[in-house]
């Protein structure tokens, strides 16, 4: 292998398949009739479909529903930084909050 073809296989990932027999079948026909390989044929395929699907509503719908869904837990993330921070943080941006005493083990 030289130096060329190994850029050439840093620039994808490995992705292992599991298909039956029959669409081997086919994929080996139309690699051949196309004159490329079955992982080219494959490649190919799977541009086309993420293409297609990038523009079909229902996932464009679905992905702004997990995109707010990720903000909403960044923002309980970035709350919960800021409480165990505390004061230090606080006292920089000026956005100091009270605290709240800790609970303690006796109860009343």
């Amino acid at each position: 292998m030289t130096s060329d073809d190994n850029i050439m296989e840093a620039a994808y990932r490995v992705l292992s398949l599991r298909i039956d027999d029959s669409l081997r079948a086919q994929l080996d026909v139309l690699a051949q009739l196309n004159g490329r390989s079955v992982t080219e044929e494959c490649r190919l395929g799977l541009e086309h479909w993420v293409t297609q699907s990038k523009a079909d509503p229902s996932i464009l719908a679905r992905a702004a529903q997990v995109r707010a869904e990720i903000e909403r837990d960044a923002q309980t993330r970035r709350d919960a930084i800021q409480a165990v921070l505390g004061g230090a943080d606080q006292a920089s941006t000026g956005t100091a909050k009270p605290s709240r005493p800790a609970k303690s083990d006796e109860t009343a």
